[in-house]
């Protein structure tokens, strides 16, 4: 399975991060080995003094597709989840910087939180949906899907141009403003609505 990523894709957390605002969707991966164990806390890795939580809207891919139409995209998932994309963005500003590619930035184990999955038919519209991150019992992150530049259905279409997409890969489909540094001991809760998606600890 693969994991696959929006970069840039609310207007506010492009403005926060002084990112230009691009002309299609800014993909990037990050392997298998980067999904946190659910029942593990998230550790710090070593190689950084400044990860930050991005929380995100997730998409299940439930069958294969290849050149997929933006108007039958909404065929190849039957689940959106919630997550988190950790980053290390001290080391993520000193590659770009140099013009060398970031994904270690992004890729590290432990750095994609899959939360739990629920059946899109539970929610009344996938392009009005409010979700939001909590740590230690504050709303650190809050979005709306109405505030995506590329909703689901084109973020599908754009990527499968590129890459089969095959049942089980995970679409990340893009953080909205608030993303900020973790520190040890924090508590990061995650909610599609009213649906808690997922509860993990730092450390």
């Amino acid at each position: 399975m693969k994991i696959i990523c929006i970069g840039r894709n609310y207007p506010q957390h492009i403005d926060e991060l002084n990112n230009e605002r691009p002309e299609n969707p800014v993909i990037f991966l990050k392997p298998d080995t980067a999904i946190l164990n659910k029942e593990q806390a998230f550790v710090i890795p070593e190689f950084s003094n400044q990860i930050e939580h991005e929380v995100e809207l997730l998409v299940k891919i439930n069958k294969v597709g290849k050149y997929i139409a933006p108007k039958f995209a909404n065929k190849y998932y039957e689940q959106i989840g919630l997550g988190i994309d950790f980053t290390a963005r001290d080391l993520q500003s000193q590659l770009k910087s140099k013009g060398l590619p970031w994904e270690i930035s992004k890729g590290f184990d432990g750095s994609a939180v899959v939360g739990a999955f629920f059946p899109k038919s539970e929610f009344t519209s996938l392009e009005n949906l409010n979700f939001h991150l909590e740590k230690n019992g504050e709303i650190v992150q809050k979005g709306n899907t109405n505030e995506m530049i590329f909703v689901i259905d084109e973020i599908i279409s754009y990527i499968s141009q590129f890459y089969t997409l095959k049942v089980g890969d995970i679409i990340y489909t893009g953080t909205p403003a608030g993303v900020g540094i973790v520190a040890p001991n924090d508590v990061l809760v995650g909610y599609i609505e009213d649906k808690k998606a997922f509860e993990l600890k730092v450390m």
